[in-house]
């Protein structure tokens, strides 16, 4: 199978959170700029953020959390944007990661997707009622797409984990322990039920490990296949 080779890029909290609470309202980005101990060194995240793969990864739930769907026009990135959504994003929304976007692509299971109403030349649609991310990431490598970022939440991690699909884990650790057995995680998703199951464990080799200021730290693996 011809696909990019998918780096894992997130923040985290060393429990392994990636929000700061169970609902929306609650969030990393929002709100760890408010709070002493760990703004101080969070621009440190967004400096290495800036220099990971041209093609990002994510989902129409988080950017609409972000407001893209009321956001005015942007300005162009040389990144191509991917999209997992169903739901989330409206025509607006669509229109934004167009104008940012070098190519964009959504990748759908809703054949009534308002993408379907948007006429512009980057955009690229991928939707089957039954969506594999295998043959998503398999489309993208045909679009150019070799090397990709995902930045995604917990439960769709668990499905690249779960299909093998992850290469290289790149984390970043705030100096905060979270907690709360519902507040989202790096891999969340269907937990492991047997012994026969474990093949499905992300198992890493450690390869860089950087200390950073403020008591951040840089964490970087390679997955063993």
């Amino acid at each position: 199978m011809k696909r990019p080779f998918t780096t894992l890029f997130m923040l985290m909290s060393v429990d392994g959170k990636i929000s700061t609470g169970a609902t929306d309202k609650l969030d990393v980005d929002k709100d760890f700029p408010k709070i002493s101990g760990l703004k101080e060194g969070l621009s440190q995240y967004y400096e290495i953020e800036q220099t990971t793969d041209l093609w990002s990864f994510n989902t129409g739930r988080v950017q609409a959390k972000m407001g893209v769907n009321t956001r005015g026009v942007p300005l162009k990135t040389p990144v191509s944007f991917v999209l997992l959504d169903n739901t989330h994003l409206n025509e607006n929304g669509i229109k934004y990661f167009c104008a940012k976007s070098k190519e964009f692509v959504l990748l759908t299971s809703n054949k009534n997707h308002p993408a379907f109403n948007v006429k512009e030349d980057n955009l690229h649609i991928f939707c089957k009622e039954n969506l594999s991310l295998k043959e998503a990431l398999e489309y993208l490598y045909t679009l150019g797409c070799e090397r990709l970022t995902v930045q995604s939440g917990g439960t769709v991690n668990s499905l690249f984990l779960r299909e093998k699909l992850f290469d290289a884990v790149d984390i970043v650790v705030a100096p905060v322990l979270i907690g709360g057995k519902d507040t989202a995680t790096l891999i969340d998703g269907k937990s492991l039920m047997s012994e026969e199951e474990l093949s499905l464990l992300g198992v890493l080799k450690l390869t860089g490990c950087t200390v950073l200021k403020d008591s951040y730290l840089r964490l970087r693996y390679e997955v063993v296949k």
